[in-house]
């Protein structure tokens, strides 16, 4: 975020020095001085800085802390009417890396009945290692690391992983997804893909149509793309970390007469997160939607 900001002539960007980064008292005089705070923090730090803040400081937190509140507003601006929430809160929860792509998959489909709720869902989501925290980045960037991080690894075995919660909240399903996150030696990017048959469709009987719901969807909203049905990189693979450094997102519909496949591809550091949380500082302060942002 602070690489977005830092070059913003409108913007001017209030930081502590290190010495105070812990103080809560300190925290609390910038945030008084603010008209918009981001919060970095971890959870239990986040919630104890809200719960000393007027109710009228604009926050926008990038935390899990705040992601199912229901006196939150979540932070993704493409789901319908959302992005009015998003322009008169004070209170934005910026919402998880893989929960983006699993929410912009599959929410259209359940507003429009095409996707019952109880349905049971499967995702597995691939992303660099940039979104671990600074240890796992370390961990990879070190020249004498194990052998086991030159291969995608698997994690969130104990299928709890901390975004199921806006997964299943923000896609008005019943019940959140069977998760397969994986991580991968590889800096930044994301690719969540989501397998249906085509008998689990309501209504629509094929991929094609899907795609075009998508489409119609988004139409409008610049950050997200969605391609036509089959639409096939030239080598016919998806490559997770073509958006690297980007902040919009993409989507793709495979299938055939019976499964379809689909597939948003962004980056975990962009749309998936600094990306989005400037994208709805843009909306709260009236900027334009895009500023600052990389497309």
């Amino acid at each position: 975020m602070h690489e977005r900001l830092n070059e913003a002539e409108d913007i001017e960007l209030l930081t502590l020095p290190e010495e105070q980064r812990k103080d809560l008292n300190a925290r609390l005089a910038k945030v008084a001085e603010a008209d918009l705070t981001f919060l970095c923090l971890l959870d239990e730090a986040s919630k104890e800085l809200v719960a000393n803040v007027p109710k009228n400081a604009r926050i926008c937190d990038t935390s899990t802390a705040h992601r199912v509140n229901p006196e939150w507003v979540y932070g993704f601006a493409e789901l319908s009417g959302q992005r009015e929430k998003i322009k008169h809160a004070n209170r934005v929860a910026v919402l998880g890396c893989h929960a983006t792509g699993y929410i912009a998959l599959v929410r259209p489909l359940i507003e429009q009945g095409v996707l019952l709720a109880d349905y049971p869902l499967s995702c597995h989501s691939l992303t660099g290692y940039s979104g671990g925290s600074k240890s796992m980045i370390a961990d990879y960037q070190n020249p004498e690391r194990p052998q086991a991080l030159d291969a995608p690894r698997v994690y969130g075995l104990t299928l709890k992983h901390k975004h199921l919660p806006e997964m299943q909240a923000l896609t008005l399903m019943q019940n959140p997804p069977i998760f397969t996150p994986v991580v991968a030696d590889y800096y930044s990017g994301m690719l969540v893909t989501i397998p249906l048959p085509i008998s689990a469709l309501q209504e629509v009987k094929s991929g094609e149509e899907i795609a075009n719901l998508l489409s119609d969807y988004y139409k409008g909203n610049p950050l997200i793309s969605v391609h036509p049905f089959q639409d096939l990189p030239e080598d016919g693979m998806l490559s997770a970390n073509a958006f690297s450094g980007k902040d919009n997102l993409e989507i793709f519909v495979y299938g055939n007469e019976s499964q379809i496949l689909l597939a948003a591809r962004f980056d975990n550091l962009g749309k998936g997160a600094s990306g989005a949380a400037v994208q709805c500082m843009n909306i709260m302060l009236g900027r334009d939607e895009v500023s600052g942002l990389e497309i």
